[in-house]
């Protein structure tokens, strides 16, 4: 089922021939599956061209190894916006969630640990372990973040009030001014609901470094370690930099059946998050084709989008395009530079696409079993189903491993992320045998050292990493039956994520909401008529979350009813 083609190249290149669409989307992740289900809802012909040989992008199951199925870069959900599950019924379409029994577990190398979940008085408890004080304050802190997520809820599913360019007649301008005025009375209302204290620490939160932060709440370094995770995921910031901690807001905002800051896993794979909304597109009338690279958005004389062409040669033709590629990607290889204005590129080319992630998906014969923590060998528990942290068991460690990327060199002690999603989902792997993923960081896209392309520096990186693993879970690294790793270039050249920026584009605070993909340009809509964004790249940004595709599909919606009239 991973592997099937929605319909093939051949096909899909005679009845893209036969047929203008009203609009076309390229690139069939998760963003783009969505913004075609809403535009197909609003009664426009919509065809998704994909790539790949599956759909999903970076939210894709695949079976890399007989019997065992990964998901091969994104690997949890909680960000999925409530509006985009509920208004394109992805339960019915298929999408089950199975809720982790904790959700964060953290092994120690002096035989201790820190395992946290749903249970207040639990989590009290465990970090009580390492400071009374940090325990009592974490409800708290929690509590924050909380409101300040309620804020966020409004922006992340708005599009931002983004002035026009270009001629616009009077009545489209007078309309835009009203509904951006719209946007911040709305933002308004929930800053006064906030309070002026609450306000306050939310400025100072979105503009302090990470590290700033949890210090002033927290003495424990394990427990701020561990927290710390959620800032650095995809990121090449440093926890000391300024701004650093939207990312850590940004991966708290998530939520499962209405729990925040709990990351699921899905069974069958974070493939089945794209199949679902690749089935309630196909529902609503889209026609998804794999194996149809776009070479070239094709640019009439007057200026305006008029199509794409295949990397076969066929012309597809519309009148409205929408990209799910990055910026990076969109305007500096698809669209013919001499019709952007050069401020305009310099912006998109200059953005930053740094990433320090590498993901190892791995097959293993028998469950980790961690020296800290005695269980059957065969029996699942709590600490096997949650978010496991390895090494870097102080903020300075994450720090210092961050610090070797930017010099050139794969951390000396990396920082690991591992999930086991088989130990809740039975279809992704043989009886007795489990999938794991390691997200590691952090791993420079060119190392100075060596280069990912020697099979031997790449395995070199893989066993660090597994023999890091082994000081808290004796035995991993023999349980291996095989492994599949993406390094940066990997995920470029494999994803099409430039720089293998997992989010389209980093996420610190010159490059989000108004300022996403650029200053000036951040409403979806582009400098050449006709050509939407609606990926990670675009507002509000990366992760599994879908709203730039509901966004996006809003706004065009809006101009091809505008320009009907």
């Amino acid at each position: 089922m991973w592997r099937r083609s929605f319909s093939s190249s051949a096909s899909a290149n005679r009845k893209s021939k036969e047929k203008k669409w009203d609009a076309l989307v390229i690139g069939g992740g998760h963003n783009g599956l969505i913004a075609a289900a809403y535009l197909a809802r609003g009664g426009l012909s919509v065809s998704v061209l994909e790539r790949r040989h599956v759909i999903g992008g970076a939210a894709v199951t695949e079976e890399l190894i007989p019997g065992f199925k990964f998901s091969r870069c994104s690997y949890l959900q909680s960000l999925l916006r409530p509006s985009v599950i509920r208004e394109l019924e992805l339960t019915r379409h298929g999408l089950k969630l199975l809720k982790p029994k904790a959700t964060a577990f953290r092994p120690c190398l002096d035989g201790r640990y820190l395992l946290l979940g749903l249970d207040d008085d639990r989590n009290y408890s465990e970090i009580s372990k390492f400071s009374k004080r940090d325990a009592d304050a974490y409800s708290r802190y929690e509590s924050q973040l909380y409101k300040f997520c309620k804020i966020m809820d409004f922006i992340l599913d708005s599009p931002t009030p983004e002035t026009l360019h270009g001629d616009i007649s009077l009545y489209d301008r007078l309309r835009n001014k009203l509904q951006n005025s719209v946007f911040w009375a709305r933002c308004l209302r929930h800053v006064r609901s906030l309070g002026q204290k609450d306000m306050v620490n939310f400025m100072d939160f979105l503009l302090s470094p990470t590290s700033k932060v949890l210090n002033k709440w927290f003495e424990s370094d394990i427990l701020k370690a561990t927290i710390t995770a959620d800032a650095v995921v995809g990121s090449m910031a440093s926890i000391h930099a300024p701004g650093s901690a939207y990312l850590l807001l940004h991966h708290v905002m998530g939520e499962t059946d209405g729990d925040r800051n709990v990351w699921s896993h899905v069974e069958g794979g974070m493939g089945s998050v794209s199949l679902a909304i690749g089935k309630a597109a196909s529902e609503a009338g889209v026609h998804i084709v794999t194996n149809a690279q776009v070479s070239q958005i094709m640019i009439g004389d007057s200026g305006e989008v008029n199509g794409v062409m295949l990397a076969d040669g066929t012309k597809v033709h519309s009148s409205i395009v929408l990209s799910n590629a990055t910026p990076y990607k969109t305007f500096m290889e698809l669209v013919p530079q001499d019709v952007l204005p050069d401020d305009f590129l310099r912006a998109i080319k200059y953005s930053d696409y740094y990433s320090g992630a590498t993901k190892i998906n791995v097959a293993i014969d028998k469950l980790p079993q961690f020296h800290c923590c005695k269980s059957s060998q065969h029996e699942v528990g709590p600490q096997h189903t949650a978010t496991i942290h390895f090494g870097s068991e102080t903020m300075e460690e994450i720090g210092l491993a961050c610090q070797d990327a930017w010099n050139g060199l794969p951390s000396r002690k990396p920082v690991v992320e591992m999930t086991i999603p088989s130990s809740l989902d039975k279809t992704i792997s043989p009886p007795g045998k489990h999938v794991v993923s390691l997200f590691t960081q952090y791993t420079p896209y060119k190392p100075s050292d060596g280069s990912w392309d020697d099979p031997i520096y790449r395995e070199s990186y893989a066993k660090k990493c597994f023999s890091l693993i082994d000081e808290y879970a004796p035995g991993f690294s023999t349980s291996i039956i095989g492994y599949d790793m993406l390094t940066p270039p990997d995920l470029e050249r494999e994803f099409g994520l430039t720089g293998g920026n997992i989010f389209h584009g980093a996420m610190g605070l010159d490059s989000i909401f108004l300022m996403r993909p650029a200053k000036g340009w951040s409403g979806y809509r582009s400098p050449v008529r006709g050509l939407y964004m609606c990926g990670s790249g675009s507002h509000p940004g990366g992760g599994v979350m879908g709203a730039p595709g509901r966004n996006a599909a809003h706004v065009v919606l809006q101009d091809f009813k505008r320009q009907s009239r």
